[in-house]
């Protein structure tokens, strides 16, 4: 018994190190595109330390919900889950600093609050690719797709609100969100509206990828699903949007009109995001 114990031991020990070694790829692949993208440095070393503190609070229940859901390591306890989290985080972190410094946009001549700040922005988005590695780059076990098919109504605006950080998290600092909310007129806004949430129930319900479950409920007819599910997740997608826009900043100085106009702007891209995410995370068999 003591040998099959060390057995298991150690069976355990290289599942956890495979994981991690996926953690590391998946933080790599979602971040690039952020990594090389000027205003997050620009956005990273300027925001205020509560502001991004804010930030990781307010990404680390995402986290610990993509965890329970599609964790790059089978959990069984809520505890767990927050320790893959913070294992997430930590691997978001490492990931930032190593490649920002081998892109020398973080070293010497900078403050130790522009350096720590150009990390904090760029662990997000590495963060989640750390934590969705195993559902998308390993092999997922029937314990898995169990656990994802129990997900149900909040997993699912989990999933779409997790898609919508990722996918806007990159766009919100730049100014041509603020060149295109500029030039909108209500008009604009009200077709782009329209787009976003058409976009969205096409893309989660029209699409379906081989081998994938059915993601429409059992028992809903069109207008509850598209109530409950589209409406309901444009909507998170929104709120995203207006979180992420407050918290960098970029609603300081607006009127209610032209802030709206920024949230619609962003939340389009977001929807996309969000919905793709539901489509593909969600609905994973």
């Amino acid at each position: 018994m003591p040998a099959l114990s060390a057995e298991r031991r150690r069976e355990i020990e290289r599942g956890f190190l495979v994981a991690l070694a996926r953690a590391f790829g998946g933080a790599i692949v979602f971040v690039l595109p952020v990594l090389m993208t000027m205003e997050m440095w620009q956005l990273g070393g300027s925001m205020e330390p509560g502001r991004l503190m804010l930030l990781l609070l307010a990404v680390l229940p995402l986290l610990v919900g993509l965890s329970h859901y599609i964790g790059f390591q089978e959990t069984e306890t809520w505890l767990d889950d927050v320790r893959d989290a913070l294992v997430a985080l930590l691997v978001g972190f490492v990931t930032s600093t190593v490649v920002l410094t081998l892109f020398g946009v973080i070293g010497p001549s900078q403050s130790l609050d522009e350096m720590l700040g150009a990390i904090v922005i760029q662990a997000v988005p590495a963060s989640f690719g750390a934590v969705i590695a195993q559902g998308q780059l390993g092999q997922g076990d029937e314990a898995d797709r169990s656990r994802n098919r129990r997900a149900g109504y909040a997993g699912d605006l989990l999933f779409l609100a997790a898609g919508a950080v990722f996918l806007c998290f990159n766009i919100a600092p730049t100014e041509e969100v603020d060149l295109i909310a500029a030039s909108m007129t209500p008009f604009h806004a009200l077709a782009l509206v329209a787009l976003s949430i058409v976009s969205m129930h096409a893309i989660v319900y029209s699409v379906q990828f081989r081998g994938q479950a059915a993601l429409r409920p059992e028992g809903l007819g069109f207008f509850s699903l598209f109530v409950c599910y589209t409406l309901a997740g444009y909507a998170v997608a929104l709120l995203v949007c207006a979180a992420m826009l407050w918290d960098f900043g970029r609603l300081e100085g607006l009127g209610p009109g032209a802030a709206l106009r920024l949230v619609v702007v962003l939340g389009f891209p977001a929807s996309i995001g969000a919905a793709f995410a539901r489509l593909i995370v969600g609905g994973q068999s």
